[in-house]
């Protein structure tokens, strides 16, 4: 029997909802902006506006329950979200506050979303225990363990981002150094480009970006790499490296079935990830005696904040 499940996702530009079946199938979408600094009320009105507008939209779907991708801090026991910087809200209970549409509400960190809706209906599905990795502005990380999410104590856990692999490295927004987050995320990675960019002026890296250095992106070194540009080169092998290292510790912390890469980086597919198994594997990936870990690019790519947010209420 169908049953139809909401599933948003809260992000610093939009939120994004849909209707999902119990199949992980889409069968609607739309998203609203999100009003950064307007404060909670704001807040609140725009999540419920955007949760109504689906509901009514869709009055031949009987809705089973409403799950929530959170960025931030947020306790998926009690519903509160006790932080996010980029949206500047604050302790906000959501349980308390959609308690007036009578089905069963469920919020959980977005990265743990996304890592559940991967192992329900994406890349590792059929896997009992996996690591989610997405590499975006920071590195977000989900981790599934006996096929159940593994959220840590108060749902404050697993977060891998911020994980030591350079003491007294660069400054990681959290405000330690070197951190993984600082060196293996999207934002790492353009910053490796424009370090690498200024060091050799004859990059083909300065054509790429038409001489501005302030018009680079994630596909800069990617591309100029693949057209056999040595400094593109030496910054991909480095930036690697970064993130190999990381992977190997999340390797032996959790020794998963599967590590998905996600986020705009993983776009890069099979290029990427060969590029990642060589580095693991010349440093003793998986160790000599214990099972391989796989690695894999994610799946859903934008769709796995609400679909996981529905999985939630599943």
């Amino acid at each position: 029997m169908k049953k139809y499940y909401i599933g948003i996702d809260i992000g610093g530009m939009s939120l994004k909802g849909a209707i999902v079946d119990n199949e992980g199938n889409i069968l609607y979408k739309a998203r609203v902006v999100t009003q950064v600094g307007k404060g909670n009320k704001v807040f609140i009105d725009d999540l419920k506006g955007l949760i109504n507008k689906i509901i009514d939209e869709n009055k031949d779907k009987e809705i089973s329950g409403i799950g929530l991708g959170l960025p931030g801090l947020v306790d998926s026991k009690t519903g509160l979200l006790e932080n996010a910087h980029n949206l500047q809200i604050t302790n906000i209970n959501f349980y308390d506050e959609l308690k007036e549409y009578n089905v069963k509400v469920k919020a959980c960190n977005d990265a743990n979303v996304a890592a559940l809706a991967e192992n329900r209906f994406g890349a590792s599905k059929g896997y009992s225990d996996t690591v989610l990795l997405t590499l975006g502005t920071g590195v977000g990380c989900g981790v599934i363990i006996d096929h159940k999410l593994y959220e840590g104590f108060n749902s404050k856990g697993t977060e891998l981002g911020h994980m030591i692999i350079k003491v007294g490295g660069v400054p990681c927004s959290c405000g330690l150094n070197g951190c993984f987050e600082a060196y293996a995320s999207a934002r790492a990675l353009l910053r490796l480009t424009k370090e690498k960019m200024l060091e050799n002026k004859d990059s083909l890296m300065w054509e790429y970006c038409k001489n501005n250095i302030e018009n680079i992106d994630g596909l800069t070194s990617f591309e100029c790499a693949k057209k056999g540009d040595k400094a593109a080169n030496e910054l991909l092998d480095e930036y690697i490296s970064y993130l190999g290292t990381g992977i190997l510790n999340v390797c032996n912390i959790f020794r998963p079935q599967v590590i998905l890469i996600g986020g705009g980086v993983s776009n890069q597919g099979d290029y990427l990830i060969d590029k990642i198994k060589d580095y693991c594997e010349k440093n003793y990936y998986g160790m000599k005696d214990a099972p391989k870990v796989e690695i894999k690019c994610a799946k859903l790519k934008n769709d796995a904040g609400v679909i996981g947010a529905a999985c939630l209420v599943m």
